[in-house]
C-alpha cells in the first residue's frame, strides 16, 4: 500500500526574506562548480549553504560543509529565517515554462511518501545509482536530520484528482511562494490545510504505484538512514524518519518533459573506427539537421549524433541482431533502450571507463567541451520515453545511471521536512 502523509513543513520566513527568489537554488546534483558559487553569492541566506555547501581544504571530521550544514540550518531556525508551519499541510507546486518555444505547466503536490521495503514495495525506482553521491547525502542527513529537497515521483492520476483539488480549494487563493527563477520557469506554491481533502487525496494514492523520477540516490539515502536507526532505537514505524518528502506529479501529463542526458567522451581506449562494425555513419551539416535526422531515426531504430570537432554523423544501429549478440541480460524492453545500446555497443567497445564519462544535458555545452579539447567527442541521444520508463521500472529492471532529465527541476528550499521525532 502507497502511504502519504501531510507534515508541518519549515519554509523561509518572508518577514525575513522579502525576495524569495534570492534565497533558492536547484537540486543539489544540476548544480555545477560555476553555479555553486553563484548561488553562495546571490544571498548569505541561499539554501545552497545547506543543500551543497563548499569545501575547504582545511576540512576536517570536526569541520567540514556537513557540520557547516547543521550549524548554518540550526542558527536559521533559532534566528527565524526558516520557520516551522503551525499546521500540517500538503504543498501544491505549479510550474510554467517554455521549452523549444512552446508554453508548458506541470502540477504536483509535496507531501510525505512512507519508505517500503524493496521486496514488496510499490515504490518503482527506474535507474541504477552511483556509491558516491549516496555516501554524500548520507553524511548530510545525519547531520541535518531533515529532507532538505522533495524527490520527484509519478503515478498514473487518471482520475484528475490534483487537478481537480487545486480547481477546487486552491486555484482562486495566494500562493505564499509565486517567483521566476534563473531559467525562467514560473513557480507557484500553495498550502492545503483542510484535513477532509487530504484525506480524501491519502485514500486515493493508497493503490497508486510510485515511479522515481528524479531522486534516486536520496530515496536509497533515506532506507539506509532508517535502517541504521533501526539498529540504534526501537521504531514503530510512525516517526517522520519513516517517510521521505516527495513531489507527486501526473504520469500521463502531457506536458510532462523528459530530456536525454548526453554522454561526453574524454578519452576512449580505442578508436572510433571501431563502431563502423556495428553502425553506419551519415555525414550531417550542422547540428540542426542533425537533431532533426536524429528524432525521425530514433521513432524506428537505435540511433546517435556524434560530434567530433566541426564534424556531425549520425550513426544508425546496422541490425537488432548486434542488440541479442552483446547485451547479455535484460528484458527486451531493456535491450530496447537506446542508453543500454549506447553503454554496450558504443561505450564498452571504445573502452570508455566512468571517470573519462560526462554526463550532460546541454547540447552546446557539450559541444563546446570538445571544441576546446575537455573531450574528444559527444554522444547525442533521444529522449526516453515515459511508457519506456514505467514498463523497465515495473520489472524489477534499471536503466544506466543518468538516462533520465526531468526538466523542469523542483527547487531547493521551497519546503523542508525536519525529523522532529529525532530532536
Amino acid at each position: 500500500m502507497t502511504e502519504i502523509n501531510s507534515f508541518k513543513g519549515i519554509v523561509f520566513n518572508p518577514e525575513k526574506n522579502k525576495d524569495l527568489f534570492k534565497v533558492f537554488c536547484p537540486p543539489y546534483d544540476v548544480i555545477s562548480k560555476k553555479d555553486q558559487e553563484m548561488y553562495h553569492k546571490r544571498s548569505p541566506e541561499n539554501f545552497i549553504r545547506i543543500v551543497l555547501g563548499k569545501e575547504s581544504s582545511k576540512d576536517n571530521d570536526g569541520d567540514n560543509k556537513y557540520t557547516r550544514a547543521q550549524e548554518t540550518f540550526n542558527k536559521w531556525l533559532k534566528d527565524g529565517i526558516l520557520i516551522k508551519d503551525s499546521e500540517s499541510c500538503l504543498y501544491f507546486y505549479y510550474q510554467e515554462y517554455i521549452y523549444k518555444g512552446e508554453k508548458k505547466s506541470r502540477l504536483g503536490f509535496i507531501g510525505l511518501l512512507k519508505l517500503q521495503d524493496s521486496l514488496d514495495s510499490k515504490i518503482f525506482p527506474h535507474e541504477n545509482t552511483h556509491s558516491e553521491p549516496k555516501e554524500d547525502r548520507l553524511q548530510l542527513i545525519k547531520k541535518v536530520k531533515a529532507n532538505l529537497s522533495p524527490i520527484f515521483v509519478l503515478f498514473s492520476d487518471k482520475q484528475k484528482m490534483i487537478q481537480r483539488i487545486f480547481d477546487k480549494y486552491i486555484a482562486r487563493t495566494q500562493p505564499f511562494i509565486d517567483i521566476l527563477d534563473v531559467e525562467e520557469t514560473k513557480t507557484k506554491v500553495w498550502r492545503l490545510t483542510d484535513e477532509e481533502t487530504i484525506n480524501r487525496l491519502k485514500e486515493y494514492m493508497q493503490d497508486k504505484s510510485i515511479f522515481i523520477a528524479d531522486g534516486h540516490h536520496r530515496y536509497e539515502v533515506a532506507q539506509t538512514f532508517l535502517s541504521q536507526l533501526k539498529k540504534e532505537r526501537e521504531v514503530g514505524g510512525k516517526e517522520d524518519f519513516n517517510y521521505i518528502m516527495a513531489y507527486f506529479t501526473d504520469l500521463d501529463s502531457r506536458d510532462l518533459q523528459i530530456l536525454p542526458i548526453h554522454r561526453v567522451i574524454r578519452k576512449a581506449s580505442v578508436s572510433i573506427e571501431v563502431l563502423k562494425e556495428y553502425f553506419s555513419f551519415e555525414k550531417v551539416k550542422d547540428k540542426y539537421a542533425l537533431f532533426i535526422l536524429l528524432r525521425k531515426a530514433g521513432l524506428a531504430e537505435h540511433a546517435y549524433g556524434l560530434y567530433q570537432k566541426s564534424s556531425f554523423n549520425l550513426l544508425r544501429l546496422n541490425s537488432s541482431a548486434h542488440i541479442e549478440q552483446t547485451i547479455p541480460a535484460g528484458s527486451s524492453e531493456f535491450k530496447k533502450l537506446d542508453v543500454s545500446a549506447l553503454q554496450y555497443l558504443i561505450l564498452n567497445k571504445l573502452g570508455v571507463q566512468e571517470k573519462d564519462l560526462i554526463y550532460v544535458k546541454d547540447e552546446d555545452e557539450a559541444m563546446k567541451m570538445v571544441d576546446e579539447d575537455r573531450a574528444e567527442f559527444v554522444f547525442f541521444l533521444n529522449p526516453v520515453k515515459i511508457n519506456q520508463l514505467r514498463t523497465i521500472a515495473s520489472g524489477g529492471e534499471r536503466m544506466p545511471p543518468k538516462s533520465t532529465y526531468f526538466y523542469p527541476k523542483l527547487l531547493s528550499g521551497v519546503v523542508i521536512n525536519k525529523f522532529s521525532s529525532l530532536d
